[in-house]
C-alpha cells in the first residue's frame, strides 16, 4: 500500500506478482460486469418501455408483471450501494495509477460515479414518479459502461501491453 500511495506510482512498475493479483481482480470484475450487462439487457430490457415496465409493472414479452415493491427497491439499493461502491473504489484507484492525463482521469472518474448514482436513483424515480425516468436508467448504464470500461481496460493495457513509453500527451 505504501508503494501505491507514492506520488507518480504507475501500474507498469509494479512487480509481476502485484500485476497478477490486480489482473485476477480485473478479470473477476469483468465477469461481474458481463453478467450485469446480461441482466440489464435480457432481464430488464434495453428500451425505456421495458425498463419502465420492469419497475412500474405492466406487460413485458407477453407476460403481466407487478411493480417493484418498496422492499425490493430497498434491498437492491442497499446491496448495490455497498458492493458497487467498493468495486468503484478499487477500480478507480487502479485507474489513477495509469498515465492517463489528469483531466481525462477526472472526467472518467466522475462519469463512473455519476453512472453509479444514477443506477441507484433511477429505479426509484421510474417506479414512484414517472416511467420517463427509464431514460435516466439507460443513461446511467451507459455512463457506468464507459467509466468502468476505462477502469478495467486501461489498467490491463498499462500492466501488460505497454513498453514503458507514454501513450498520452501531457496536458
Amino acid at each position: 500500500m505504501k508503494t501505491f500511495a507514492m506520488n507518480g506510482y504507475r501500474l507498469r512498475s509494479a512487480s509481476v506478482e502485484v500485476r497478477l493479483v490486480y489482473s485476477a481482480f480485473l478479470g473477476l470484475v469483468t465477469i461481474g460486469l458481463l453478467t450485469m450487462a446480461m441482466f440489464q439487457l435480457y432481464h430488464i430490457g434495453p428500451t425505456p418501455g421495458r425498463v419502465a415496465a420492469y419497475y412500474r409493472g405492466g406487460e413485458r414479452a407477453g407476460e403481466l408483471t407487478f411493480p417493484k415493491t418498496l422492499r425490493e427497491l430497498v434491498e437492491v439499493t442497499h446491496f448495490h450501494s455497498f458492493t458497487m461502491g467498493l468495486v468503484y473504489l478499487v477500480l478507480a484507484h487502479l485507474f489513477i495509477a495509469t498515465p492517463v492525463p489528469p483531466s481525462r482521469k477526472r472526467a472518467l472518474i466522475t462519469l463512473g460515479a455519476a453512472g453509479l448514482a444514477g443506477d441507484l436513483l433511477a429505479p426509484w424515480l421510474t417506479r414512484y414518479l414517472s416511467g420517463g425516468f427509464a431514460y435516466a436508467q439507460l443513461a446511467a448504464w451507459g455512463a457506468e459502461w464507459i467509466g468502468f470500461g476505462a477502469f478495467v481496460g486501461v489498467p490491463i493495457a498499462e500492466m501488460w501491453l505497454t513498453d514503458g513509453s507514454e501513450r498520452f500527451p501531457p496536458e
